[in-house]
């Protein structure tokens, strides 16, 4: 987007930054390379592993010629417009008559054809996946909770088709910690709910918590739709598709409580349980729900009743800017403590304020002080954690919390990673190198494409 001039004032300059903190020394950064052992589905296997997870759920009662509604929604997902495609297509073989939905709560802006844009963006669009996707933000209300008489609602269109079976990755959530999480379940209960649904949940879990009332909302949703399963996803540490399942209504919740126990193991992290300074490239919803993923930062400042992970413990966070494929929602930048000009240029405040009031997590979207480069940001971050020392202090640059395989490091991290087989170091520590105040280097993840490309 343009430039505002109002926000670019709220960014304070390098000199002024310079002066505050006096002089602070930089410590040198090297590149260290986590080592997985990954196994993932070959891309070529993708959609007919995707159709055979379909085909395992139980669909004797889909009349032939019924609608199947396929919930899709869920950003990040790697190979999502072939594994839609592969159901699709054994739905079609089937006799079925398939259609997707959007099943992403009040994302979109809240609106048809804004989530129906989203889906294209994720590659997911008539001619790309085989069949009609049906997108509104119409709801019915299809039951209440026993206990607390919270309204249920789905989607208008799914509520009408003979079967409903949501496609969604299973990882660990941002807000909350459960026996289930991100996945099918929540896809269900918050993604299927729309805007008026999502808020309702939100609403109701500031006293209940997400990790009570995503099971049982989704056990009123069994009983009520004809909901015939779900088509699981787990992805490795470098975000390759691993498992591809079906799992249907009658172990919705054990099974995918299994799956999610797996997400766990395989989920990236940083390498360091204890880090002075993160840098982090960018955030965004393509990257986690939060902009960054709480689980790989230590920091859930903005979740409502739940506690905060035991690791790592971060003390400052650096953000330089938002994705592309995030469209201006800003949601999580909260968590940083400094954020750079670009991530204030690049803000679409009513997308971000719309997911913050849907998601009840208003402080998640409080913005951090700005600093104007790159620079700045890093002298700021250094200066506020007491007695700086270039040999010791603990500095990791990411490209996201969902890249970590390649990352820069202090020589203090280095050198630990030296000692450690989980580790390799790629590069030696040298002077950080800036451009009129910018990082010259480029993200590490982008190091680690050129060197593939060059190899």
């Amino acid at each position: 987007m343009d430039s505002d001039p109002s926000r670019e004032s709220l960014a304070v300059p390098e000199a002024a930054i310079d002066e505050a903190c006096g002089e602070t020394p930089l410590p040198e950064l090297g590149v260290i390379e986590q080592v997985w052992d990954t196994d993932p589905i070959p891309t070529d296997e993708i959609a007919d592993r995707a159709g055979a997870a379909f085909a395992a759920l139980p669909l004797d009662e889909v009349p032939d010629g019924g609608e199947v509604a396929l919930g899709v929604g869920s950003r990040g997902i790697a190979n999502l417009a072939e594994i839609v495609a592969g159901v699709v297509s054994e739905a079609d073989e089937r006799g079925y008559e398939p259609f997707i939905f959007p099943a992403m709560g009040s994302h979109g802006g809240a609106t048809g054809e804004g989530q129906r844009e989203m889906l294209a963006e994720l590659g997911v669009d008539e001619a790309t996946v085989g069949c009609e996707v049906r997108s509104s933000m119409d709801v019915v209300e299809v039951g209440r909770t026993a206990d607390r008489d919270v309204p249920v609602y789905a989607d208008a269109n799914a509520v009408e088709a003979d079967a409903i079976v949501p496609i969604n990755r299973v990882k660990p959530h941002t807000d909350f910690d459960g026996t289930v999480e991100s996945g099918l379940s929540k896809m269900l209960v918050i993604g299927m709910g729309k805007q008026r649904g999502a808020k309702t949940a939100h609403d109701w879990a500031v006293d209940w918590s997400l990790r009570n009332m995503i099971p049982e909302i989704t056990e009123r949703l069994l009983d009520e739709l004809p909901v015939a399963g779900g088509v699981a996803i787990v992805e490795d540490q470098r975000d390759d598709t691993a498992l591809l399942e079906g799992v249907p209504p009658s172990g919705f919740l054990d099974r995918e409580a299994e799956l999610l126990e797996r997400a766990y193991d395989e989920m990236p992290t940083l390498p360091f349980d204890e880090v002075d300074v993160l840098v982090l490239d960018r955030q965004g919803k393509d990257i986690s729900g939060q902009g960054m993923d709480t689980n790989v930062i230590g920091r859930r400042p903005f979740a409502i009743q739940e506690p905060e992970p035991d690791s790592p413990d971060i003390k400052r966070i650096y953000t330089r800017g938002l994705t592309e494929t995030t469209h201006g929602n800003a949601m999580g930048m909260g968590s940083a403590d400094f954020v750079h000009a670009d991530l204030l240029a690049e803000i679409e405040m009513p997308t971000t304020l719309i997911n913050a009031l849907t998601a009840s997590t208003t402080r998640g979207v409080r913005l951090p002080p700005a600093v104007e480069t790159d620079r700045a940001g890093l002298i700021a971050a250094l200066s506020t954690i007491g007695i700086v020392d270039p040999e010791t202090v603990r500095v990791v640059r990411a490209p996201d919390t969902m890249h970590l395989q390649r990352l820069y490091a202090s020589p203090a991290l280095v050198a630990e990673a030296r000692e450690r087989e989980d580790l390799r170091v790629v590069e030696d520590p040298s002077p950080i190198e800036f451009a009129d105040g910018e990082f010259a280097a480029p993200s590490a993840h982008e190091t680690a494409v050129s060197d593939a490309e060059s190899s």
